[in-house]
């Protein structure tokens, strides 16, 4: 099926192979036309799949038929060379003193490379590949990152539901991400709620609460249902500008999401974690 040009255009913009003029246009028709956002969702779904597909091509082993097939096969054939002029060159016979020197130095040179190779530790087992929930968190703060450098820039558009509508954000997060939760209230870290909104990461929904402080930086609290991980402490990923820090708990990963020069994000994280 062949594309159209917006996702075409789309699909250079998840490949970073935009300019930047184009990248930023691109960002802002994601944030404001639900029908690119839609083709956003679903590029980026599709290139989660694919990537999972060619990771499990990855471990299959390969054939026993086509190792034996290349085992047998012949070498290619050389052709003759071209007929020369010889030339008479000089013929350099050693003496038997001296091919014994050069045998007994190949021996030592032999003994030595032996000895190394001996010293080389054993086979060192493969890492292991990631699980499933590894490969999840991955993809999750991947996709979160991407949407928050987009929403953070837009000013008019940043939330779909606005701070004064507290009813409907609570309905709305926890019946489309399927968490229950709490609105915290951080205004002891300099943050003030704006509102919320809704995206998607890893192919599922997320729930976002969104801040900002008065230096105008942009503070998100994302989470979605996860069940089947166990919960863990805090960990902190930085992708490019944005730092995340990610946690999980009784079925729901969380996550702060801001600029990676905010050194606040532990701090915030802890006061949601117990709030939310």
């Amino acid at each position: 099926m062949k594309k159209t040009p917006l996702e075409v255009r789309l699909s250079a913009f998840m490949d970073g192979e935009t300019s930047r003029e184009e990248k930023e246009e691109l960002e802002k028709l994601i944030a404001s036309d639900a029908d690119a956002r839609r083709i956003f969702d679903e590029l980026k779904h599709g290139s989660d799949v694919g990537r999972k597909a060619f990771d499990e091509v990855l471990k299959e082993p390969v054939p026993l038929a086509l190792v034996r097939s290349i085992k047998s096969a012949q070498p290619p054939k050389t052709r003759e060379p071209s007929p020369r002029i010889t030339r008479h060159s000089l013929k350099l016979a050693p003496t038997g003193k001296q091919s014994l020197a050069a045998a007994l130095i190949l021996f030592a040179v032999g003994g030595g490379i032996g000895y190394l190779f001996g010293m080389q530790p054993a086979d060192v087992p493969a890492s292991p590949p990631p699980t499933p929930s590894q490969l999840m968190t991955r993809n999750w703060l991947d996709d979160i990152a991407a949407y928050h450098r987009i929403y953070a820039r837009q000013p008019q558009h940043m939330v779909e539901l606005q701070a004064s509508q507290l009813d409907e954000i609570a309905k709305w997060l926890a019946s489309t991400a399927g968490v229950k939760f709490n609105v915290p209230d951080l205004t002891a870290d300099g943050l003030v709620f704006q509102g919320a909104r809704m995206s998607i990461a890893a192919g599922k929904p997320v729930g976002q609460l969104i801040y900002k402080n008065l230096d105008g930086d942009v503070v998100a609290i994302c989470f979605t249902k996860t069940d089947g991980i166990a919960d863990d402490d805090f960990s902190e990923t930085i992708k490019d500008d944005i730092s995340i820090v990610s946690w999980h708990r009784n079925g729901t990963t969380y996550a702060i999401v801001g600029p990676s020069s905010n050194a606040m994000l532990d701090q915030i994280a802890n006061r949601v974690s117990s709030e939310i």
